[in-house]
């Protein structure tokens, strides 16, 4: 009796589901294979269990005032010390890993898929289509991801909701340049004119046969971008444009620590530890993955 892994190993699957969860755990054997990957998948699991279990972990309330505990040094009772309103720096990172999980889950939901669709259609259908919108896109490209943000939220106005949609704004043309480049390489396959002969439409060519096969590079270029989303929503935070107060967003609490700088520092340097940690990552496990989902680096994995 064959074991599970010769049964997710084998080279001639009988069924979708085996064919499926063969290459998934070929994948996870190749990461697994990649230390840093495996250590920035460690980070990020460390990310999911913190936002999840913020109300165990955190030995404080991240809202509680105490004036008479105020700009304490790290110690046994508060390990990354307190800030101006005498506030638990350590509690308050603990529930910023729940906006910041927030803000990077909702910016991939809403510019990921749009920018592959946009690319999508615009490499299938080409011509005056294809001109439209890739004219566009790099209008977007053309001007720095920040700056364009920060002129989303100066007319939507400050506030978590709004700095989600305007990085989502500046974040999808990347993602539409990826989709197109990869639909011009097979936009003219057989496989392709034979579906079309078949009698399938557009939106099925485009969603059930092209769409697919452009996921895997989505999801490399979204895991590597997602330590970009970051920065940038910290930077809109320390600017006042994102999250507001009381909210314990990591780059609105730098903000308010660089007053202390020099005699405080951990009052902004705790969170901004936390966003190099799960920046870095995020980069470890999307250079993993390039590495494993990219048919041109095959050969390292």
């Amino acid at each position: 009796m064959s074991t599970t892994r010769d049964w997710l190993l084998d080279d001639s699957p009988a069924s979708r589901l085996q064919a499926s969860l063969g290459r998934s755990y070929r994948m996870l054997l190749a990461l697994s294979r990649n230390p840093l990957a495996v250590l920035g998948a460690a980070i990020l699991l460390i990310l999911l269990l913190t936002a999840a279990f913020a109300p165990l972990i955190a030995p404080h309330s991240p809202f509680g005032q105490n004036l008479g505990a105020r700009l304490l040094a790290p110690s046994a009772a508060h390990w990354m010390g307190t800030d101006e309103l005498g506030r638990n720096i350590f509690s308050r990172v603990i529930y910023g890993a729940r906006i910041t999980l927030m803000i990077v889950v909702l910016v991939a939901v809403i510019s990921a898929p749009l920018g592959l669709l946009i690319g999508a259609i615009s490499g299938y259908f080409g011509g005056w289509i294809d001109k439209i919108l890739m004219g566009l896109t790099d209008v977007f490209l053309s001007m720095p991801k920040l700056i364009l943000a920060l002129a989303f939220v100066a007319a939507l106005g400050p506030g978590i909701e709004n700095a989600v949609i305007a990085i989502a704004i500046t974040s999808w043309p990347a993602y539409a340049r990826i989709a197109r480049a990869e639909t011009l390489t097979f936009r003219n396959s057989e496989f392709i004119a034979a579906t079309q002969l078949l009698g399938a439409s557009h939106l099925r060519v485009i969603t059930r046969h092209i769409l697919p096969l452009c996921t895997s590079s989505m999801i490399v270029r979204v895991t590597l971008d997602m330590a970009g989303i970051i920065l940038t929503a910290a930077g809109l935070g320390f600017l006042g444009l994102g999250a507001q107060p009381p909210l314990p967003e990591w780059g609105a609490m730098i903000s308010r620590g660089r007053t202390f700088i020099l005699d405080q520092w951990w009052v902004a340097t705790m969170p901004g530890f936390a966003i190099i940690l799960v920046s870095l990552g995020f980069c470890f496990l999307g250079d993993g993955l390039r590495d494993v989902l990219d048919p041109k680096q095959g050969g390292k994995s």
